[in-house]
């Protein structure tokens, strides 16, 4: 999995008929602190995660594992949205105050 902050949404009014129903997210890989870094992704979202938010993604075939994903074209998902982060038993991050 990949720290990421998501920037916002992707709308497809055409796609594959499994993608029907399917939020997509883009989201930048994020340093433990929050801060963005320069790869982007799109991933579908499974918890309802939003703009701003620090999530976990999953990449590659660990992204149709999950029930609602199973059978579907995804390569990135949205499995958790990201509460606090420590670093050598340092908090580096918490939601409820951004990053420390």
């Amino acid at each position: 999995m990949i720290l990421c902050r998501v920037l916002g949404s992707a709308v497809a009014t055409r796609k594959d008929e499994k993608l029907e129903g399917t939020k997509l997210l883009v989201v930048a890989e994020a340093e433990p602190d929050g801060g963005d870094r320069p790869e982007l992704h799109v991933a579908a979202d499974a918890i309802g995660a939003g703009a701003g938010d620090l999530v976990l993604v999953t990449i590659g075939s660990a992204a149709r594992l999950t029930e609602p994903t199973r059978g579907r074209p995804l390569d990135a998902l949205v499995v958790a949205i990201v509460d606090t982060v420590e670093r050598d038993g340092a908090p580096v991050y918490d939601a409820r105050a951004g990053a420390t």
